[in-house]
């Protein structure tokens, strides 16, 4: 049985004391992460409506979703529907297709920059590399 008091809890260090630091080993080479499909359609997004000298509010107002949630999504931070994706795209005088086709031109420009050269074997498809699925 235990030496410790029933109600005593037990700790158990998760951390090395000050004193017995480990040494410091050298990072670890990432490559660099490919963009996340919800980037690269904030930036367009953002793009678009700042080419057209836009405010959030207008755009948000018009497309029928909130400013903060429009925000969210431009920078990023909000994996949006595909509803939300086209009322936004129509409130810029965009198809669906236009914005997902500048997104998807995008992440083959900036994907180019972080993929490894490897040999092709295969011809390209003619669809270059898109491919959604419903």
């Amino acid at each position: 049985m235990s030496s410790q008091a029933p109600n005593e809890a037990r700790v158990i260090e998760l951390r090395p004391s000050q004193g017995a630091r480990p040494a410091a080993s050298p990072p670890a080479h990432r490559p660099p992460r490919e963009p996340l499909w919800r980037d690269l359609v904030g930036d367009v997004l953002r793009r678009e409506r700042l080419a057209q000298e836009r405010t959030l509010k207008d755009v948000a107002d018009e497309a029928r979703i909130s400013m903060p949630y429009l925000s969210e999504v431009e920078r990023g931070r909000k994996e949006a529907s595909s509803e939300v994706l086209a009322a936004a795209a129509h409130a810029l005088g965009l198809g669906l297709g236009d914005l997902l086709s500048r997104a998807q031109g995008e992440l083959v420009r900036v994907a180019g920059h972080h993929r490894p050269e490897r040999s092709r074997t295969t011809s390209a498809a003619p669809h270059n590399g898109l491919c959604l699925a419903a």
